[in-house]
């Protein structure tokens, strides 16, 4: 991945004081880093792994700094060194992010805003510090509760920035997410998958689909077209209902004691008899801690609205722009698909709708 970096207004022998300078038409970082008066800020950003420098960035009196540059035609990653200390940073075309930073823990003490991957990235790196804190730097990499809340970020929205930043992110030098190991390389593939979708011309693309079918044979303990359903993560899904109300997977999952996780399209042949099957169970379950999460795929968003807006339990639409990454996620091959979350895992798949009852009650 090249970058070609124009000079900035103020830019005098590689070194930028750009406090002033136009900024119009570009992205920019300012801020202030307590302690770090009249010093230099290496800003840097990355081919595949590779850190460069693109620019110096001195700090005035106040330890205050700006800098503008030209957008690059990719979201990117960039960060900012101070002696051997790195601030990690999101940006999109001519957006703005602020950090706020003390210069004795420069790495560790430090807020990042502007922008909602700018927001994403302040979560991620909490979790990862919280993580660390609690079970120890030699153990956060392979942590399991860590892994599935940044599985979850990554996919809601696998084609951003934010998802490539994570899926690469290492803790002491190893990487959280191994592309040897099965389930994630199964997520690294779900990106993949979605910026090959979204983003086909960014060189971030071949560099995802290289890594992920090379470990792909490595990788799989059973056939890549198929999967055991007890062993598929629970993945979130955060999409809006008829009424443009969103909801989250993750919180149905959290209020109820059994959630049936529905894929299907209300205009094909036989959604009637499903969603009848689905209303029974609704019907007998739903007071004793039971909810459905339904998923539509239909092409025609105004019809399955009219659809939608008579069925008494959570119905969300993934629309077109989506694609097919929550489908993919899921593994989901037919329509309809009908999965059971209970206890915060995916539990098990039902294939015979005439087992849906006694499927649930054995969860509750």
């Amino acid at each position: 991945m090249k970058h070609i970096f124009a000079k900035t207004c103020c830019a005098i022998f590689g070194t930028a004081l750009l406090i002033g300078c136009d900024s119009v038409n570009k992205w920019k970082i300012e801020g202030t880093v307590e302690g770090a008066e009249n010093k230099d800020l290496i800003l840097q950003t990355s081919e595949n792994g590779r850190w460069y420098t693109v620019d110096t960035v001195k700090t005035d009196k106040n330890g205050k700094f700006s800098y503008a540059h030209e957008p690059n035609a990719y979201p990117d990653i960039y960060r900012l060194n101070l002696d051997s200390k790195s601030i990690y940073f999101p940006i999109d075309s001519t957006e703005s992010v602020s950090i706020t930073a003390n210069a004795s823990d420069f790495d560790r003490n430090y807020t990042i805003a502007g922008s909602a991957d700018a927001d994403m990235m302040m979560t991620v790196e909490k979790r990862i510090a919280e993580t660390i804190n609690n079970v120890g730097i030699a153990n956060a990499p392979t942590d399991s509760l860590l892994k599935r809340d940044l599985s979850g970020m990554i996919l809601s929205n696998p084609a951003s920035i934010m998802a490539y930043y994570i899926v690469n992110k290492q803790i002491n030098g190893q990487h959280i997410f191994n592309p040897a190991n099965q389930f994630d390389n199964r997520v690294l593939g779900a990106i993949a998958n979605a910026y090959n979708e979204f983003r086909p011309t960014d060189p971030r693309t071949g560099y995802l689909k290289e890594v992920f079918l090379r470990n792909r044979q490595l990788s799989a303990g059973l056939p890549t077209d198929t999967i055991e359903v007890t062993e598929l993560p629970f993945f979130n899904i955060s999409l809006s209902d008829n009424t443009g109300t969103m909801h989250n997977l993750n919180d149905v999952v959290a209020r109820n004691k059994v959630v049936v996780l529905s894929f299907t399209v209300y205009a094909a042949e036989g959604s009637t008899a499903y969603n009848v099957a689905l209303a029974d169970a609704y019907d007998k379950y739903r007071s004793k801690g039971m909810e459905i999460y339904q998923v539509a795929v239909d092409e025609d968003e105004f019809q399955w609205k009219q659809s939608a807006k008579n069925l008494p339990w959570i119905t969300v639409y993934n629309p077109l722009t989506n694609g097919g990454t929550v489908l993919n996620v899921y593994n989901v091959r037919t329509l309809p698909t009908t999965y059971i979350l209970a206890n915060g895992e995916l539990v098990d798949r039902v294939d015979d709708l005439s087992k849906l009852n006694s499927t649930i009650s054995k969860y509750l």
